[in-house]
């Protein structure tokens, strides 16, 4: 029966009379798991920021009416052309209406389901901004803002004013920050609203948007969804899209489908809409975890080197105990258990250094016009992080310690003994 006692002895003290090379050993490790640590923290954390850049805005189904040219062309209803190959040039769009027919029971129909978080309508239409001389062209979307609020963290990009008072105010208006840069506008002015009929209506700025994206300022604002209703001329059932809010993305796709042979509407999954987008992350995530996992490895290979060479040193110590009655069992878990006492030692002191560096990390500043709700470097603070890295450094110290235990184990004492 292994006396691990004896064993553990033994061990701390062959790590403590070549002190040096155990410390340089601990400290390859103890680097390793804080510089992995540190790493992943600061690039998940950035990952997520930009994701949620994108993602916090896109609604995972997205509904509205397609413009597209019409399937069945004229030359399709005559029975002379049936059995011909017809080939029709410069197809015209059909004249479809923006309007989404019974959207107001289809919100309905949607937010009855249990996997559907919130179903909330807008409508989006073109507008002139003006005041003075100064007319820009530009997009004004109608909304129930503290729907929005709730569905879609709305009020994390309006950097002044509030859902609330847009609800309250029927004129009221949240300008882009483009917008009112450019036209020297603040809360409390007025702004000219221009259809593309021509009418003009005054609204009251009552908040300032912004998206973290430019070009989107500089053309996008929000009003009260009865509000366009208005400056449209158009009934409180005229709606031209609805966004959808989901319990689980995952099943956005297959709800989408549906919806599109159910109501005869255009319907994107969110995962469709940012294609490009969600593989750029996929390929930041992979490179993250590959620089991590081999600092891991290279803190690994210095473990193997330094007991290489510490069983070459104690040859003599291997003979004696093999001599006095150890087994060669025994001398490999001496070894195993050096390996071992260096990865815990040299782990945990690297969580603790990868967590005071990522907490340095998250109170440096980082403003930026892009990006108005962030203050901070972005850290990710997930505890699995911790949990990966004391495993790896134990795995990883396992196999640096378990081939120099095998040759100190295969080690004949008789030949070391007569050498010397």
């Amino acid at each position: 029966m292994v006396n691990w006692t004896i064993i553990l002895n033994i061990a701390k003290t062959h790590l403590l009379t070549k002190f040096k090379q155990t410390a340089i050993a601990a400290l390859g490790v103890t680097f390793g798991i804080g510089a992995y640590i540190t790493l992943v923290s600061f690039m998940t954390g950035l990952n997520t920021m930009l994701d949620d850049l994108i993602l916090n805005q896109t609604p995972h189904i997205h509904v509205y009416n397609e413009i597209e040219p019409s399937k069945k062309q004229p030359v399709d209803i005559y029975d002379a052309f049936k059995n011909s190959f017809n080939v029709v040039h410069s197809i015209k769009p059909k004249l479809s209406q923006k309007k989404i027919h019974n959207a107001l029971p289809i919100i309905n129909f949607l937010n009855d389901k249990e996997e559907v978080k919130g179903a909330i309508p807008q409508i989006k239409t073109q507008m002139f901004y003006i005041s003075g001389s100064i007319e820009i062209a530009g997009n004004i979307t109608g909304i129930q803002p503290v729907e929005e609020a709730r569905l879609f963290n709305f009020s994390d990009y309006i950097i002044d004013g509030s859902p609330e008072k847009l609800k309250n105010t029927d004129n009221g208006i949240l300008l882009g920050s483009g917008i009112a840069k450019k036209m020297s506008l603040t809360v409390g002015d007025r702004v000219q609203i221009s259809t593309i009929k021509g009418d003009v209506f005054p609204l009251r700025i009552v908040g300032v948007y912004q998206s973290g994206i430019a070009d989107i300022d500089a053309i996008q604002s929000f009003v009260n969804l009865k509000t366009v209703q208005r400056l449209l001329g158009e009934a409180e059932n005229y709606i031209t899209d609805i966004n959808v809010k989901l319990f689980d993305i995952d099943k956005a796709l297959p709800l989408s489908k549906k919806i599109e042979q159910q109501f005869n509407l255009t319907a994107i999954d969110i995962n469709t809409a940012n294609a490009q987008f969600e593989t750029g992350t996929t390929i930041r995530n992979l490179i993250t975890y590959a620089v991590s996992v081999t600092l891991l490895i290279v803190a690994g290979f210095g473990i193997y080197n330094i007991l290489n060479m510490l069983i070459y040193e104690k040859m003599n110590d291997i003979a004696i105990l093999k001599a006095i009655g150890f087994s060669g069992k025994d001398v490999q878990y001496i070894f195993m258990s050096q390996a071992m006492i260096i990865g815990i030692v040299g782990g945990v002191l690297g969580l603790l250094i990868g967590f005071i560096f990522t907490n340095i990390i998250s109170t440096i500043p980082f403003k930026t016009e892009a990006l108005p709700t962030v203050e901070t470097y972005p850290i990710n603070f997930n505890g699995w992080f911790y949990v990966i890295g004391i495993v790896f450094a134990m795995i990883s110290t396992f196999f640096a310690g378990y081939l120099p235990s095998q040759k100190a184990k295969k080690i004949d004492p008789v030949k070391i003994i007569r050498g010397q």
